[in-house]
């Protein structure tokens, strides 16, 4: 065989590889979502925030459930906890800035491990909020701002939505579809 059938026939190999890759469907889009939000009974007062917008994403994408704050070493039921003065503060008065910390920190291992490109988060959770946050004071009060979990994932990449923002998170899932093919 010469030098010129031998490169044709690894072209055509190659090519014919291409093809089977192009005919193979999409890696499925990968989120990571707050697992309050899929129904475990997870929140401060051991009760859940299930949502079946939430849940319906599923049908679009894989959803990995995960909680930061017992990732993080909390147990539930606990004491609520806000953000202030840089920190996260149990209403008792005791500093869990650690516990939160240590939670986002898993939440980013888990997503980067499974490769998640986005989060579904709880809005106004000092872990998870996306938006809005409570200021601290434990009245109700809302503020701008990040949840500790949700800042972490967002400075490393992960497109962050709440669960108010589902039908914007199925227009991402559409469009990373389309990226992927």
């Amino acid at each position: 065989m010469s030098n010129i059938e031998e490169k044709a026939g690894q072209s055509g190999k190659s090519m014919d590889c291409a093809k089977r890759k192009a005919d193979r469907p999409a890696r499925p889009v990968r989120i990571l979502v707050s697992a309050c939000l899929m129904g475990a009974s997870c929140r401060y007062d051991g009760a859940d925030n299930g949502r079946e917008e939430v849940q319906a994403l599923g049908q679009r994408a894989v959803l990995v459930p995960f909680c930061p704050e017992i990732y993080g070493g909390l147990m539930t039921p606990r004491m609520p906890s806000e953000i202030r003065d840089g920190g996260v503060f149990a209403k008792d008065g005791r500093d869990v800035t650690h516990q939160y910390m240590r939670g986002a920190a898993e939440a980013l291992k888990m997503a980067q491990l499974l490769g998640c490109q986005a989060a579904v988060l709880k809005e106004r959770s000092p872990s998870c909020g996306s938006h809005q946050i409570y200021d601290g004071t434990f009245t109700g009060t809302r503020i701008d701002g990040m949840g500790v979990t949700a800042r972490l994932l967002a400075e490393h990449g992960l497109r962050i939505f709440s669960e108010e923002e589902t039908e914007d998170c199925l227009r991402w899932i559409e469009e990373q579809g389309s990226e992927r093919r």
